[in-house]
């Protein structure tokens, strides 16, 4: 008799979390929700998941922390962060923390199904030879000093040396969702 797959979805938004979940028991995964990292630390006393969905913004704290707690608690779990506040900082950030995939939202079950089989990289991508703009390296120098302050708005708006309210505006501006 096969075992059905667990799956630990790390979710502050209740309406999304109860999309992804049902999404994945009609998949037939056993399927455990958290809002957090205190979430994630109780649930791991009890069970063991085989894959982690893991939002990178969390209410009050960074999914980064869970995506370290999980990793450190089972190295071989497949760990897929999905966010709307993407930058190339975070990304790596949460592949050096274990995570083996990184998704922009708005992704969808099919998406992260794809990701947890998705765990070696693919060196066929074709490189670009775009530069950057101006306005995407502010983006990522501001994603950078969001993940260095623990996603901490005020902290993150004195260190690049702006107002806090500019600082929330750009981030409303180009977020993804």
């Amino acid at each position: 008799m096969d075992e059905r797959p667990s799956l630990l979805i790390v979710e502050d938004d209740p309406s999304f979390a109860r999309t992804l979940r049902r999404s994945f028991e009609r998949r037939d995964y056993d399927v455990h929700v958290c809002g957090g990292l205190d979430g994630v630390q109780g649930l791991l006393g009890t069970v063991s998941p085989m894959y982690a969905v893991v939002d990178l913004k969390l209410t009050g704290e960074s999914g980064l922390e869970c995506v370290k707690a999980l990793h450190h608690h089972d190295p071989g779990m497949k760990i897929v962060v999905l966010t709307g506040f993407a930058s190339i900082a975070t990304a790596v950030e949460a592949i050096k923390l274990g995570a083996c995939h990184y998704l922009a939202k708005p992704s969808n079950t099919d998406d992260i199904e794809a990701a947890f089989g998705r765990a070696e990289g693919d060196a066929s991508v074709p490189l670009t030879a775009r530069r950057s703009s101006i306005k995407t390296l502010e983006w990522e120098r501001i994603h950078e000093t969001l993940v260095e302050t623990d996603f901490n708005i005020s902290e993150t708006a004195r260190r690049l040396g702006m107002h806090r309210r500019t600082l929330a505006r750009k981030l409303e501006k180009r977020r993804v969702t």
